[in-house]
């Protein structure tokens, strides 16, 4: 059995967000770590590989800067086989279809049974990057995955929502998109991290991707940034002090109408 997990190396928030003057994140400057949704997704696959490590193979697959190398080793150090990274220039300034499309045409030259990636990425927060590999690819698409189970020949997933579950089962080949509830991720093993450094990451460029030229890149992105910014800090507050709690009652509701919000 052969699992692909597709996987993205994101700001770390933390240490701040930066922009290049076009609006599109400037990705190189910023620190960087394993999109959490991906790394639950990488979980799911690894477990099931656990039950059969002689027949399952897991490679990861990431699209980025030559630096998101790193993600990939964390990953080949959790326990996946190897790592596949697609970087070119070409590519850079991609949307979620352009995205899709490239990821999408690397897939197209492999061989895969199951595909997992994140529901999405903290940096982009569209959950749209998953289930268009899916539709590229013509396969089936199970989305807020809770729960995997693999049985023989098919996938069966428990569906997430705000006010219960769906079950879905459906056959391989097929992409799951896994929530970061689906499980806890393993720590990497030092093992694992020499491993990992001592193996050689599979690198892709465009010439290796069977997708047309106007669909990638910031030229096959449909999505136009109108404005980026960092986020706007609060203004100082107010402090009052009411002498008795019906004082501070009565302030509350007469700030709420002067603002308009009752």
């Amino acid at each position: 059995m052969k699992i692909v997990v597709c996987i993205k190396q994101v700001p770390d928030t933390a240490g701040g967000v930066k922009f290049k003057p076009d609006g599109t994140l400037d990705r190189g400057a910023m620190l960087a770590i394993m999109n959490p949704d991906d790394k639950a997704g990488l979980e799911a696959a690894l477990r099931i590989k656990d039950k059969d490590p002689e027949n399952v193979h897991v490679t990861v697959l990431t699209m980025g800067l030559p630096k998101a190398d790193e993600v990939l080793r964390e990953a080949m150090a959790m326990g996946a086989d190897d790592g596949l990274l697609i970087t070119d220039r070409v590519l850079g300034g991609a949307d979620t279809w352009a995205t899709s499309s490239t990821i999408a045409g690397a897939l197209k030259n492999m061989e895969y049974d199951l595909i997992f990636t994140g529901r999405q990425a903290i940096d982009g927060d569209t959950a749209q990057v998953g289930p268009q590999i899916a539709e590229h690819l013509h396969i089936p698409c199970i989305s807020y995955a809770r729960e995997v189970e693999v049985e023989g020949d098919s996938v069966k997933v428990k569906r997430q929502f705000d006010d219960g579950y769906m079950i879905v089962k459906a056959k391989m080949p097929c992409l799951i998109t896994a929530l970061s509830e689906l499980n806890e991720p393993r720590y990497m093993t030092p093992g694992g991290i020499f491993d990992a450094y001592a193996k050689d990451v599979t690198v892709w460029g465009r010439k290796d991707l069977d997708v047309e030229d106007d669909n990638i890149g910031k030229a096959g992105s449909p999505t136009m940034i109108a404005k980026a910014s960092d986020k706007v800090a609060k203004g100082k507050g107010v402090v009052v002090t009411p002498d008795t709690p019906a004082e501070a009652a009565d302030y509350i509701v007469k700030t709420l109408d002067e603002k308009h919000v009752i």
